[in-house]
């Protein structure tokens, strides 16, 4: 699998929206196994997979040297022929075989089948098929003015207060469809600073967000997508890019994701048909 992808994505400047190709880094779950049994999933840019199994072992000390490595490789017969092209492609499915068996339950500290997310993200998934979560689609008939949209960034911004003293926070914030700034988190991790804005709005009675925006103050994952996705928003805002899983569960889901919104420029990944133009 290639580390990037193209998608045909709608990039608006000012007024005038225009349909062209973009490039993305890909991300796809990587699931671990040892001797057959599920380990750990990692959400992960393909390639050098092998190694990062490897790394991964070694760094949590389940492996002192590479010499208990007997093979990696590729769980080729796990997946049909059907499927390989899919979420469900067995480059997504590594195996581990030790020269001497691991008994996982002994190690101490070690807790087996969990996920890990290359910035945190959603946790105790065991397999590839847990990662991907069944949500229905939206039916919001929700559209969005793109001035309004154009709006979210520097109030999101100048609510920021503790990044504005570390420089090292991420921030999420739940918008109304006026662009008034209901709710804002940080949290080192973004993944955290979303699930605070929806525990937030949880708490306050406001789920289901129908008619809310969600913007974050990195890029757009996966996990962030299927986390609008529960709370019902139809439309994530992000200031930097979108990946190629993101972008196909917000099109699954019919969900307007938004990403590199600087000033009064924007790429619509998905559902372009919500942001329309003042007459």
């Amino acid at each position: 699998m290639e580390p990037t992808s193209t998608k045909l994505i709608t990039r608006w400047a000012g007024a005038e929206p225009t349909t062209v190709e973009d490039e993305l880094v890909v991300e796809e779950p990587l699931e671990i196994r040892v001797a057959q049994q599920s380990l750990i999933v990692v959400m992960r840019t393909p390639g050098h997979d092998f190694e990062l199994a490897a790394g991964f072992l070694y760094t949590e000390s389940l492996i002192t040297c590479s010499d208990d490595i007997g093979v990696i490789a590729y769980c080729d017969e796990d997946v049909p022929e059907s499927q390989r092209g899919s979420f469900a492609s067995y480059q997504n499915i590594v195996n581990v075989q030790l020269t001497e068996a691991l008994d996982l339950e002994t190690q101490s500290g070690w807790q087996r089948n969990f996920h890990a997310n290359a910035s945190c993200g959603l946790c105790g998934k065991m397999t590839i098929d847990a990662v991907r979560q069944q949500v229905s689609p939206l039916n919001s008939g929700f559209r969005i003015n793109q001035t309004v949209l154009y709006q979210l960034n520097d109030r999101l911004r100048t609510a920021q207060s503790v990044f504005e003293r570390t420089g090292g926070l991420h921030a999420a914030g739940l918008f109304s469809e006026t662009g008034e700034l209901l709710i804002v988190r940080e949290d080192i991790g973004r993944h955290n600073a979303v699930d605070k804005v929806i525990g937030q709005a949880l708490l306050a009675d406001m789920v289901p967000l129908e008619r809310h925006i969600l913007m974050v103050s990195g890029r757009a994952s996966f996990e962030i997508v299927q986390k609008a996705l529960f709370a019902r928003i139809p439309v994530i805002v992000a200031v930097s890019a979108a990946s190629t899983l993101a972008v196909d569960l917000a099109q699954e889901g019919n969900l307007t994701l938004i990403g590199f919104m600087r000033g009064q420029r924007m790429a619509v990944y998905s559902c372009p048909e919500r942001v329309h133009c003042e007459a």
